[in-house]
């Protein structure tokens, strides 16, 4: 059947057993009663969120993550008979549709469970997990008299049942472990407050998992390390076990010239020519994710390094190129190639950002092709 992103060379190459070998790995490294929540909120970073959760429950994930209620429908539509827990704040009108679908969603105030609480009775109770702010500041109960608050309305609700509770360190990826280690003890402090334990109590994220196993808990969320990215050059460096990467970013050549030296290129005529260049065409540009910021940046070609050249144009770009290549040639922006690699973090470190904003950057016009 014919697909319209068939005939474009430029693609993200989405290899799933990398999503099974980093899920596998780190279960083997957990304890055996605790979950894995993997995360594929803002479509599975960048990777697709349907095939990467397909991938992961294979490999052993118990539950799925997202962040909004529409990732968390669009999910639902190609996965059932599995939880999906949505990490941020729901209009108290979703929770009737997410009672129904069997999505959990995530409580922070009692006002919230209030307006609930008004709403006509359900066939069915939808399950919630309470978030505990212990010192993220984002969202979430941050004292006991919060948190027995509500607890008393929704153990008196015909609409909501306590199913978790979870929290989120802002500093776990860091060399300090201390706001991590004070964040986890006020977590279980106000745990205890609870008349009965949830069923699920979880509080790690990737970097937790990773540096901090104890934190471990009844589950743990992973998140960026389900795609092979290591969330930061800390943790890069304490890793118990290797990620595989599961993204390539490729093109082709689609344009090859023979400049002499003085030449202007591209807008503003930023780059010219220091002596007589070859030149090579790509069409991919920052309409699909390569920011203009990313001039300079190397790219690979024949198993070598090529820069960008010129600024960097809404649906192409320019490298030079260490010789002649006929066109067609494939390039890799992100991946491997011959013995040489680009990371995402090598374009985060140009960009000075994380390699998530890059990941979830790549637009939806480049094609995943899964393998």
């Amino acid at each position: 059947m014919f697909n319209e992103t068939d005939y474009r060379p430029t693609r993200a190459i989405i290899d799933t057993k990398a999503i099974k070998h980093n899920v596998e790995r780190v279960m083997s490294y957990l304890p055996k009663e605790t979950q894995l929540i993997a995360v594929v909120k803002s479509d599975g970073y960048g990777h697709g969120a349907v095939r990467i959760a397909l991938a992961a429950l294979q490999a052993g994930a118990g539950m799925l993550a997202v962040a909004t209620p529409d990732e968390a429908m669009t999910v639902r539509k190609h996965i059932k008979n599995v939880d999906i827990l949505v990490l941020g704040t729901s209009p108290s009108s979703f929770v009737k549709v997410a009672a129904e679908q069997d999505i959990v969603l995530t409580v922070t105030s009692d006002t919230w469970v209030q307006q609930v609480n008004k709403q006509p009775p359900y066939e069915k109770k939808c399950r919630v997990h309470v978030k505990i702010d212990s010192g993220m500041g984002r969202i979430g109960v941050r004292t006991e008299t919060e948190l027995a608050k509500i607890v008393k309305y929704i153990n008196q609700s015909n609409h909501l049942s306590i199913d978790g509770a979870f929290t989120h360190f802002s500093r776990a990826d860091e060399k300090d472990v201390g706001l991590t280690k004070r964040q986890f003890h006020h977590f279980m402090q106000l745990v205890g407050c609870f008349p009965e334990k949830p069923r699920l109590v979880h509080a790690s994220n990737s970097a937790a998992i990773l540096v901090f196993p104890e934190y471990a808990l009844d589950a743990v969320r992973y998140g960026i390390s389900l795609y092979g990215i290591a969330p930061s050059k800390v943790v890069e460096e304490r890793l118990p076990f290797a990620l595989e990467r599961a993204m390539t970013i490729e093109t082709e050549l689609a344009y090859v010239k023979k400049l002499a030296a003085g030449q202007p290129l591209g807008y503003g005529g930023r780059y010219v020519t220091n002596e007589e260049e070859w030149i090579g065409t790509l069409p991919i540009g920052y309409a699909d994710g390569l920011k203009r910021g990313l001039t300079g940046q190397e790219v690979l070609i024949g198993g070598r390094r090529a820069p960008i050249v010129g600024t960097i144009c809404m649906d192409q770009c320019m490298i030079r190129l260490p010789h002649v290549f006929p066109e067609g040639e494939k390039v890799v922006l992100i991946g491997k190639q011959g013995d040489e690699e680009i990371a995402v973090e090598e374009w985060a470190n140009r960009l000075d950002t994380i390699p998530y904003e890059i990941a979830v950057t790549f637009s939806s016009r480049i094609p995943r092709i899964y393998n």
